[in-house]
């Protein structure tokens, strides 16, 4: 196990993996961390960076915002988007300050799509040739607890890469 100050993280031995994963420390380059302002997903993050600074990995922060008319939430769509586009760029400000510190190399990207918020995760990995994504085990509270709680599912399940989920 290799202390990274809050997080442990385990050394991978004897383990027979199409991911290598029986190198003594398992190394990402490009880490792909999806936050929504929920704790487990801020939790996610956290992780993401202690592990990019221990590999000295590159370090995505992404969102998605679905923009299905309809799903909730009152107003003009537009200010809506813009109003969600806010409140991840104040997210993405504050884990930037914590990978920065870590002399992290650190990117953002807001997605705004009509299709699945998991297809997006998985698709914009695949095109940025993610190597890992990491996901906080459950999504934002009431009516965006039910349209995202399946986003993690959909992302393990469909990843081409490994998807750590974090609580």
């Amino acid at each position: 196990m290799v202390d990274t100050g809050r997080y442990n993280i385990f050394k991978f031995k004897n383990i027979k993996s199409k991911y290598k994963l029986n190198e003594e420390k398992t190394r990402f380059s490009n880490i792909i961390v999806t936050v929504d302002g929920s704790e487990s997903s801020l939790s996610a993050a956290d992780f993401a960076v202690s592990l990019a600074s221990r590999d000295s990995s590159q370090l995505t922060i992404l969102t998605v915002i679905h923009t299905a008319v309809g799903l909730g939430h009152s107003g003009k769509p537009e200010e809506w988007h813009k109003s969600e586009r806010i409140k991840a760029e104040e997210i993405f400000d504050k884990i930037k300050k914590d990978a920065q510190n870590k002399n992290i190399i650190c990117k953002t990207n807001i997605i705004e799509t009509h299709m699945s918020i998991d297809g997006a995760i998985v698709n914009y990995a695949e095109e940025q040739k993610g190597d890992l994504i990491v996901i906080g085990s459950s999504g934002m509270a009431g009516l965006k607890k039910m349209l995202l709680g399946s986003v993690v599912t959909g992302v393990v399940r469909y990843a081409t890469c490994p998807v750590l989920v974090v609580k």
